[in-house]
């Protein structure tokens, strides 16, 4: 399983890699397996400001429906245009073209908080 060591993980199984103030999030290798073949991301939270562990949207396997929590505050600007028709990106490439959402952190220092890719792989015991 891939744990890439330039993002960051929540408990909650999404990843942040963080640009200046500029952050995108996904779900992990770990999440998307755990969840099996995705069919439908909700994301209906664009132009929102939302709280920490706030649920921003939702990712819909064949059998099973998951909340998606923000791993930082801020402004969620963008939504990934192509998972409205691929949604089975975040399965073949959760880190690359199956991201989520793009956002502006309110607080970038706040991602140093969450869990480095030893202590995810640790969290998941992989």
């Amino acid at each position: 399983m891939n744990f890439p060591s330039n993002l960051r993980y929540t408990k909650d199984h999404e990843w942040i890699l963080l640009e200046g103030n500029v952050a995108t999030i996904g779900i992990t290798e770990f999440a998307q397996r755990e969840l099996g073949d995705i069919v439908f991301v909700d994301i209906p939270t664009v132009g929102k400001n939302l709280n920490a562990e706030e649920v921003f949207g939702t990712v819909e396997a064949v059998k099973t429906v998951s909340d998606l929590f923000l791993p930082v505050a801020g402004a969620i600007n963008e939504i990934n245009p192509a998972l409205d028709g691929s949604p089975e990106l975040v399965n073949s490439d959760p880190y690359g073209e199956g991201w989520m959402i793009k956002m502006t952190v309110t607080n970038p220092a706040d991602v140093e908080g969450l869990l480095d890719a030893a202590a995810y792989q640790a969290l998941v015991g992989e």
